[in-house]
């Protein structure tokens, strides 16, 4: 049979129990919180809208100069694309500092870079040939 006093004790010792149990909930909990803080933000898209100046050199030694004119949505590009033997549309999109756009004619033409600023370089590919590219946006 309990005592009064033993029934007392056990109490407390549950009541201490519970109480270190929701103290280290707490401090698990501010913890995590805290580090969800100090999580960096991810970084926005590099700007490219605007008319840019694509000049480009294949893997055959041809080179070539392009127009094309972005139109930025968040990190969504559309516009259009002006080259010596096409014209049409461009989608594509940027990840911070790269890019990746892709003509929308019957030849598709696919240009991978990297942003910096004004200018811009990378690859590009039609039809398995390759070659590289440089973009300027002019002042």
């Amino acid at each position: 049979m309990n005592t009064p006093r033993k029934n007392s004790t056990t109490r407390q010792l549950y009541l201490g129990a519970l109480l270190i149990m929701l103290a280290v909930v707490f401090v698990l909990g501010c913890s995590n919180k805290a580090g969800a803080q100090q999580v960096p933000a991810e970084r926005p898209p590099a700007n490219v809208a605007g008319q840019w100046v694509i000049y480009t050199k294949g893997d055959d030694g041809k080179t070539g100069t392009h127009y094309v004119d972005l139109v930025q949505n968040g990190s969504t590009l559309t516009g259009h694309f002006k080259g010596p033997l096409v014209s049409g549309g461009i989608e594509g999109t940027v990840n911070v500092r790269h890019i990746v756009f892709r003509t929308k004619t019957r030849n598709v033409l696919t240009f991978r870079g990297m942003i910096d600023g004004n200018t811009m370089e990378g690859n590009f590919g039609i039809h398995g040939q390759h070659g590289t590219w440089e973009g300027r946006r002019p002042d």
